[in-house]
């Protein structure tokens, strides 16, 4: 389903709200405002698989950009307004956008103009030097359907935390914007998305979960209340203001809600949630199990990725029996692997490949050989995005940690994830991450970098219990050689730890 279908059945129902600036579209204004673009688009000469750039923080209009790409069968690929201008003037080309729309309200919008080749460029909410204005643009387009239409996609850019950002694309469906995506309704379907749905998406729209799942929404009829940037108190707001039922969340989220004063906590009525879910990173099991204690059995997780390499799910009541789980597949099964692809038993780590359905099998935009390294050495349909886990006897999966993040020190294999789940709940702090730094006797070794609660100072005697911390729950042999006391964490708003940014100091790039 589309927007137009709810513009005939529900028109004046809200599809979504942004308590920042009070704005709300309802359903007949986002038909209308995508199908305006649509014909814009289309008047600009770009036809079915053309690519359109986004560079656009939460605003509302960013829905009816996606939908303007979805209905016309153009790909859309929205970019991290945080990258610098070189990085996301390189996805602009990467892309091969023909179409650049840029909000104003931007750092580096301007910049990122000048440093563009793109034929076509849109201003959103201000005037930038060298691009037409969005609003006066499309103002006097048709509201009426564009003919022949036909569904799009997005093409989303890896994170680019380990590597520089790559495009993952996917062949487009044959098929219209009514009938809509499957793998969307799908997602709907599962975790009972209709068209009572009041969905709070807490992250930036141009990260893949929180777009992919708040189309969902408005594919289901539902509401999306769509926040700037997350904070943990206005969050609980906004699920008592609006009556949440579905909301997504990533762990560093949780443990931010986990430290509100409990006065705070107690404050706010969540009663409405039915589904808060999960995903992104790995949840350490005393977080997840102290949000079931707050919440209730609502909280549910997923594994996925931007590439849509397999997908699990799981509920309370199952990861009350499986902790540390991420779930069973949905769909096709996952295969545990060692380093020359060899399936390896039971309950024993190694590379987390699932199986493909190669009508959709993606691939990276302009690289085959990442493509080709993605690739089981010799299953065809077998594809991997680099993350280390392991099965259980029932098929639930279990994440060690990225493959890419692994410290080896004097041979032994180190995942900086279980350090970094227990350290997490250390009560002086807000925030952690493990590297592995040069070591000359060893290759490297683990020091955590740590965000201080506030009110906390920094000490050896800190240090040292800290480290005592680690060795009573993992060993010794876990328990990283020094820290590090830092004033923040590189993370996404999406809560990954940017672990390029944080090796780079002690791993310099060869000359």
């Amino acid at each position: 389903m589309y927007p137009g279908v709810y513009a005939k059945s529900q028109p004046d129902k809200i599809a979504i709200i942004h308590p920042a600036s009070e704005v709300t579209v309802s359903y007949r204004q986002l038909n209308e405002g995508s199908n305006q673009l649509a014909h814009l688009l289309r008047s600009f000469g770009l036809k079915r698989g053309d690519h359109v750039a986004l560079f656009l923080e939460n605003n509302p209009l960013f829905f009816e950009i996606v939908w303007a790409c979805l209905r016309s069968g153009l790909q859309l690929t929205p970019i991290n307004y945080h990258l610098a201008p070189q990085e996301a003037a390189y996805i602009v080309a990467d892309c091969d956008a023909q179409v650049l729309l840029a909000s104003a309200n931007l750092e580096h919008a301007a910049e990122l103009g000048r440093l563009s080749d793109c034929a076509i460029k849109l201003s959103i909410g201000g005037a930038l030097e060298g691009f037409m204005a969005y609003e006066e643009v499309r103002e006097d387009q048709p509201k009426h359907n564009v003919d022949n239409e036909t569904l799009g996609g997005v093409m989303m850019y890896s994170s680019g935390t380990t590597g520089r950002p790559k495009g993952v694309a996917r062949p487009l469906l044959d098929t219209t914007p009514e009938e809509g995506n499957p793998a969307v309704q799908g997602i709907g379907r599962l975790f009972g998305f209709d068209t009572h749905t009041m969905y709070l998406s807490t992250a930036p729209m141009y990260h893949g979960a929180p777009l992919g799942y708040s189309n969902a929404t408005i594919a289901m009829g539902g509401t999306v209340v769509m926040m700037d940037r997350f904070d943990a108190e206005e969050s609980l707001r906004l699920i008592e203001q609006y009556r949440i039922t579905h909301s997504q969340w990533v762990p560093t989220m949780f443990i931010r809600l986990l430290k509100l004063p409990e006065a705070v906590r107690n404050r706010y009525d969540t009663s409405s949630q039915t589904h808060a879910i999960h995903a992104a990173a790995p949840c350490p099991v005393d977080v997840k199990r102290q949000m079931i204690e707050w919440w209730g059995p609502i909280i549910e997780e997923y594994y996925a990725s931007t590439e849509a390499i397999g997908y699990t799910k799981i509920s309370s009541a199952e990861w009350l029996d499986h902790p540390g789980s991420v779930g069973r597949s949905t769909g096709l099964p996952f295969h545990i692997c060692d380093d020359d692809g060899h399936e390896l038993p039971i309950g024993e780590s190694g590379t987390i490949y699932a199986e493909i359905d190669p009508r959709t099998r993606v691939s990276y935009h302009k690289d085959s050989e990442k493509t080709r390294s993605a690739c089981h050495p010799f299953e065809e349909t077998w594809m991997s995005v680099g993350d280390v886990g392991y099965l259980d006897e029932a098929g639930y999966l279990y994440l060690t940690d990225r493959k890419s993040f692994m410290i080896i020190s004097g041979g032994v294999n180190i995942y900086p994830q279980q350090i970094e789940n227990t350290l997490a709940l250390h009560p002086l702090l807000m925030d952690v991450a493990v590297i592995g730094v040069p070591h000359p006797e060893l290759g490297e070794v683990a020091m955590g970098l740590v965000q201080l609660a506030p009110g906390t100072a920094p000490s050896t005697d800190l240090e040292d219990a800290l480290k005592a911390f680690v060795e009573e729950r993992l060993g010794k042999q876990l328990v990283p050689r020094s820290f590090e006391f830092v004033s923040e964490l590189p993370r996404t708003p999406t809560g990954k730890l940017n672990k390029k940014v944080l090796r780079a100091p002690y791993w310099p790039e060869p000359s």
